[in-house]
């Protein structure tokens, strides 16, 4: 071996590496980072709470009846949730109405029976229906244009728009027709007898 060659090994093995982790550092950084997501959920957690709080009105929902008429239109699907009526982003987490979930929907023609496995069931009767639309949002859901069933129904005082996502999307042009054929039969009968 020449000498070049080694001094150059001697030089080698008398250099360390430096220490690649400084693990006392890294467990603070990972600690400090799970406290920071904790105190953030809290966060959610109670701004939950207070939109309840605030929603503390509404009056309960209604359950379905028994006996039932036959139903025009059935389907399963998801709950994404309600807002209050026009305001997509105003979301309603009172009675459950903020839990999102699976859904089985009925239209009969006493009204729209909503089963939610896992959350509150509710009923919404013919008087109460206003309305359906096609949309692409509601509070935290973005979807394709026309890819959400909106129903507008109103509880107490409150116009409140629920939204709902069929396993088979094509089904929900059905459903509009189905609940605007509703809500203008139950207004005629009520017109007609308001007039008697």
């Amino acid at each position: 071996m020449t000498p070049a060659v080694i001094q150059l090994a001697a030089e080698a093995a008398e250099r360390k590496s430096a220490e690649v982790t400084d693990w006392g550092a890294r467990i603070a950084w990972v600690v400090g980072l799970l406290v920071f997501i904790a105190f953030v959920y809290w966060l959610m957690r109670q701004g939950w709470k207070w939109r309840g709080a605030l929603q503390s009105g509404l009056p309960e929902l209604p359950a379905a009846p028994g006996g039932l008429p036959e139903h025009r239109l059935a389907l399963t699907g998801r709950y994404h949730g309600s807002t209050t009526a026009g305001q997509w982003l105003d979301r309603i987490v009172a009675h459950g109405l903020g839990v999102r979930s699976r859904v089985e929907l009925t239209l009969t023609e006493a009204g729209l029976e909503v089963v939610r496995p896992g959350a509150n069931d509710f009923f919404v009767p013919a008087a109460q229906l206003r309305g359906a639309r096609l949309d692409k949002g509601i509070a935290g859901k973005v979807l394709t244009e026309g890819g959400l069933l909106v129903v507008t129904w109103a509880h107490g005082d409150t116009l409140i728009d629920s939204g709902f996502r069929s396993d088979r999307a094509a089904e929900h042009a059905a459903w509009v027709e189905g609940i605007t054929t509703l809500v203008t039969q139950h207004s005629s009968i009520t017109t007609e007898g308001a007039e008697r």
